[in-house]
């Protein structure tokens, strides 16, 4: 499920004339074993073993298949091999004590807010002071109320993860979900704010991992509709397919709740649920797996009609008032408003599109807020109960990016949050009639980020699309042609790279590293078309928009070949999966975190992958499989070619991508390279994905990464 530069022309010969000198191959056999120690230089073994499948009349060999079993007592066996050479490489690293005590003291910043979500005239939101394991959940009356915890799910060191919350109306009661050891397999819990007391209900297999959560309240707040997969037999594990939106009523065992729709709707459904103010309406959009548009249904008593199909093209809407103003693409690539009334109808709010890419619409008073982006640009408009345009709100112009909106109908405050690179969460009060903003919390961070340069280069993709780039280094780093570099990029299911606080990535800036953040298609940060041109046939220039904005940090002389890093995690796993394999000599350190990398079994042999096809597309079909196998990074690993070093991570509950997925890549990069870089694999036996992981996991992630990257890419770490 989903889960963030300069040259035209003769961007492609420079780069095809510039590659890596040739390394010497290191006389070794593929795969033969050594003792595991500080030293040890080679990996474990992974012997191949004969297995292929059969697409389109092609056959394609799959000799690591094997390792797709983590019940296999050899495949555990390699895993904890894997984790022990992992580990003594790391720690032979000379940059390891000093850039893990940085980051964590980077790391440890005041107390952190997010989610902020209003009710009742309550303030609803997760609260966390480093090191604290987990956040906590915070109610206060709003503005100006103390604050009390409601839910502290820190007693279990952080195994345990809130996974969403859902006040009801007037505030009175708070539904919220908990999920354990990162699977994000959710269980619903009730609690009355006022008293604290947890209520009976305990509601398991409440979505999440392959399906989002989500949860809305009844009107006289007797009971809610929330997602749920079917329940499975006694003694059986749940399957992650055929979510359905079931009723619950307070009190009642969770075996009495009924489907109320959904049921048949599809294998791979996702849902989120909007309720208008008071509960008087509720809104679902419904999605048939990740990434593409969302059918608009409404509920009309019992009975559920749909308003607008898959045409409409539509990403995400909000109430405003009791009209859901609705963000529908069809026909305009950056957006445009509808407004939804209960009977279905629709029409246009602002006669079309806008400057800028719609990405968020909340209400204010009787008008309302929209926020925008174009590349890595973020922004706030106000229009009144007319849609005439107010005024843009006083954040910072460039380097920031919008995160949640709180705010109810009727009421002209709205609190806003946002960050930048520099600066860490901020919420500000927007007073909508004196337009004035606010700060009424800011995380203080650990350090001075103010030195900190930030600037924007372009590069050129192979179709001639400009590509931005933002660079980030402290006043004496220069471009000099070497400077090490760590380039990031996403590129996929409509999610923006927009600017957010690097926080112990400071570190590596201390040093004189130099950190790149590339907007390439595939996210929407400039509109839907940029999704869509990064999608299934188009997913290629996903790929191409990386390499461009790398290949933009080389020509404007920031970095080299030699000391050039690349990050990415989940799809950007996939992203760096395809750099590894297309371009091996461009690049001289790989972070790759949570990755696809078997795109050809993804689908077939891992349920959210079915929930993914609508992104990338169906290997069924002969021309996607035909472009799907030629990125497709397991697939075009070559034997005797020098790859650059990887570090990839996974974890062993991970329900968005299979850890067997960088079990593979691994095995067929440490057997196929002639390099003597490394090709490492940790994994992490109680984690998943990443979402709800504990504050000691996130920092130790990070230290990991820069040690790695310091390391091959020769950074100074007595700085």
């Amino acid at each position: 499920m989903r889960l963030a530069l300069l040259l035209a022309a003769c961007l492609c010969s420079a780069a095809a004339a510039a590659q890596l000198p040739p390394i010497p191959p290191t006389p070794r056999e593929p795969g033969k074993t050594a003792l595991i120690d500080p030293g040890q230089q080679l990996p474990p073994a992974t012997p191949a073993r004969a297995a292929s499948s059969v697409f389109h009349g092609v056959t394609v060999a799959d000799p690591y298949r094997w390792l797709e079993n983590p019940h296999d007592p050899r495949v555990q066996q390699w895993i904890a091999a894997q984790n022990a050479y992992t580990e003594a490489r790391l720690a032979a690293m000379p940059q390891a004590r000093a850039i893990a005590a940085r980051v964590r003291q980077l790391a440890i910043t005041s107390t952190t807010r997010s989610g902020p979500t209003l009710a009742g005239n309550t303030l609803f939101y997760l609260q966390q002071t480093p090191p604290q394991p987990q956040p906590v959940l915070i109610a206060q009356a709003w503005p100006e109320g103390a604050a009390k915890t409601l839910v502290d799910p820190n007693a279990d060191h952080g195994r345990t993860a809130i996974t969403g919350y859902w006040p009801s109306p007037s505030g009175r009661y708070l539904a919220y979900g908990t999920a354990e050891g990162g699977s994000e397999l959710t269980t619903i819990h009730v609690l009355d704010v006022a008293s604290g007391k947890t209520l009976a209900d305990s509601l398991p297999w409440a979505g999440g991992g392959t399906t989002p959560q989500g949860l809305a309240w009844d009107a006289d707040e007797k009971g809610f509709t929330y997602v749920r997969f079917p329940p499975p037999p006694a003694g059986r594990e749940v399957v992650q397919f055929h979510a359905a939106l079931v009723h619950h009523v307070l009190g009642e065992a969770a075996a009495k709740d009924v489907a109320v729709f959904g049921k048949d709707y599809s294998r791979v459904a996702e849902y989120r649920l909007l309720s208008s103010p008071g509960a008087k309406q509720l809104a679902v959009l419904a999605n048939v797996g990740d990434g593409g548009p969302a059918e608009l249904w409404l509920r009309e008593g019992d009975a559920w009609k749909q308003a607008l199909g898959d045409a409409a093209d539509v990403r995400f809407a909000g109430w405003v008032g009791q009209r859901l103003y609705v963000a529908s693409f069809a026909g305009a690539p950056r957006g445009k408003l509808l407004a939804v009334d209960a009977s279905g109808k629709a029409g246009e709010v602002l006669g079309g599109q806008r400057e800028g890419a719609l990405q968020q619409v909340a209400p204010l008073g009787e008008g309302f807020l929209v926020v925008r982006s174009w590349g890595p640009d973020w922004w706030v408009e106000q229009y009144d109960h007319a849609a005439k345009f107010v005024r843009r709100l006083p954040l910072p112009a460039h380097g920031s990016g919008v995160g949640d909106i709180a705010s109810e109908a009727g009421q002209a405050r709205a609190l806003i949050s946002y960050s930048g690179w520099t600066t860490p969460t901020r919420w500000a009060e927007y007073d909508g009639n004196s337009g004035r903003l606010k700060t009424v919390f800011e995380v203080k961070p650990a350090a001075d980020y103010s030195k900190v340069v930030v600037q924007r280069i372009d590069g050129t993709s192979k179709d001639g699309t400009t590509i931005p780039v933002t660079v980030l280094s402290l006043p004496g780093t220069t471009p000099n042609g070497a400077r090490p570099t760590i380039l990031y990029g996403y590129g996929g299911f409509d999610i923006p790279v927009k600017p957010g606080f690097i926080g112990p990535y400071l570190a590596w800036l201390e040093r004189g590293g130099v950190l790149a953040y590339a907007n390439i298609r595939g996210g929407n940060e400039n509109g839907e078309r940029w999704h869509t041109q990064g999608q299934q046939l188009h997913k290629q220039n996903v790929f191409d928009d990386f390499h461009a904005a790398a290949l933009a940090l080389v020509d404007s002389h920031w970095t080299d070949r030699a000391h050039l890093g690349i990050l990415g995690g989940s799809n950007g796993g996939l992203l760096m999966g395809a750099q590894i394999v297309q371009h091996p000599g461009d690049y001289r350190a790989v972070v790759a975190r949570v990755g696809i990398y078997d795109m050809l079994r993804h689908e077939t042999a891992f349920a959210n992958g079915a929930y993914n096809v609508s992104e990338y597309g169906s290997i069924g079909d002969p021309a996607q499989f035909k472009a799907t196998l030629a990125y497709s990074p397991l697939q075009n690993v070559r034997p005797q070619t020098a790859y650059p070093a990887v570090l990839m991570t996974t974890g062993a509950n991970d329900p968005r991508v299979a850890p067997w997925q960088s079990r593979k890549f691994t095995a067929a990069l440490q057997n196929a390279s002639r390099s003597n870089r490394p090709i490492l694999l940790l994994t992490r036996m109680n984690a998943g994905h990443g979402i709800g992981a504990p504050f000691s996991q996130r920092v130790g992630d990070t230290a990991i990464g820069l040690t790695f990257f310091a390391y091959e890419l020769g950074l100074d770490v007595e700085k």
